[in-house]
């Protein structure tokens, strides 16, 4: 059996007559187109309608094809192709549940552009298709198709930034150009800066970094909404940081106006360490406390977390006390240590480290925390 089958994506049939779909039979549908052409005599579907006809008309005065022929119109939902696919995919299951053949059956789909035919996919996977006829008005050849496209290529997010954002700055040149000359900025300024907006976002599209902003600007989003500990700290680690550089290098500059030029490497990196490291240390320490904050409010505290900061505190004693050993006592603001306190000092932080190790490792195993016990 040959299945003529009217495709209407967007139901005007249903929406314009009030008639109920689907249309099955040469009268019925013949009724059908003309109810639509009365309603609305401009609508492309009545075209569809019409040609349906015209091809069951055809086939079942053909000698040659020995097939029984019947025609049939079905119509999807307004507002959303896949909604309107899937109804579209309800209504051919309806047409061939209705049909009382024992034949197999092939369709010959007719539609009215290149958004229809998206439903081809639904169509093919019920009955097999053995042609599609598009039926456009002659003095439109291919427009609405080119509409289509166009529409789908501007609703694409990504196609649509890669495509009129360029586009956007470029058609602002002359724009600003001309307000930059009522405020005597010369017109080359302009275009510098603009060429580098439209460089850096090409490059930022083309090494594909919007992702990693993305997921940045979503961590971050996270971070704020789930209220952590974490984000104050380390922002305070942060200014710790930026203080500790800026001791560091007032101190390597004091170091530099009281040793002879030029400074000894070992001195000047001695003193580099020496006025940062107290800072380093304290933001260390104050991010590594937020990080253990929220992971006992989250229920993943592990007693182990917590040699974190007196890690960082000895390796700061170690830093500090080294530091000051190689730098002179003439220099302002230096604490300078002898051989015998650079041995204590060593002493002093090498025995933190394996004392916290040893004391969380005891405590770990005499007393689980819920985390740990889940592990084991």
């Amino acid at each position: 059996m040959l299945l003529v089958l009217c495709v209407d994506l967007d139901d005007d049939l249903g929406r314009k007559t009030g008639l109920e779909t689907p249309v099955v039979g040469r009268d019925a549908v013949e009724s059908a187109a003309v109810s639509l052409a009365t309603a609305d005599p401009e609508d492309s579907d009545v075209n569809v309608l019409f040609q349906g006809i015209h091809e069951y008309d055809e086939l079942a005065a053909d000698p040659d094809v020995e097939e029984e022929v019947t025609v049939a119109a079905v119509t999807g939902t307004q507002g959303g192709d896949v909604k309107a696919n899937r109804a579209i995919g309800e209504e051919i299951d309806r047409v061939l549940a209705g049909l009382s053949t024992g034949e197999n059956v092939s369709a010959i789909v007719i539609t009215d552009g290149a958004q229809d035919e998206s439903v081809l996919p639904i169509v093919r996977s019920r009955v097999p298709i053995d042609s599609v006829r598009r039926v456009v008005v002659r003095q439109a050849q291919d427009l609405e198709s080119i509409y289509y496209t166009m529409k789908q290529v501007l609703a694409d997010p990504e196609t649509r930034g890669t495509i009129l954002v360029p586009l956007g700055i470029l058609l602002l040149i002359y724009p600003f150009v001309t307000i930059a000359s009522f405020f005597d900025v010369p017109g080359a300024v302009v275009l510098g800066v603009i060429s580098a907006l439209l460089g850096l976002y090409t490059l930022f599209r083309g090494l594909g970094l919007e992702d990693a902003v993305d997921d940045t600007a979503s961590r971050v989003r996270d971070v704020l909404y789930e209220g952590r500990v974490t984000l104050i700290t380390y922002v305070a680690a942060a200014a710790l940081i930026v203080v500790g550089g800026f001791r560091g290098y007032a101190l390597f500059e004091t170091a530099r106006a009281s040793v002879s030029d030029p400074i000894p490497p070992l001195i000047a990196l001695a003193a580099l360490v020496h006025g940062a490291v107290q800072w380093f240390a304290a933001a260390g320490v104050t991010s590594s406390l937020g990080q253990v904050t929220d992971e006992y409010l989250a229920d993943r505290f592990k007693w182990r977390y917590l040699n974190a900061p007196f890690y960082v505190v000895a390796i700061a004693v170690v830093l500090y006390v080294v530091s000051g050993f190689f730098l002179p006592a003439s220099i302002d603001g230096v604490r300078s240590f002898s051989l015998t306190q650079l041995a204590i000092g060593l002493t002093a932080g090498t025995l933190l480290g394996v004392f916290s190790t040893l004391a969380f490792a005891i405590a770990e195993s005499r007393f689980p925390t819920a985390a740990e016990a889940a592990q084991g």
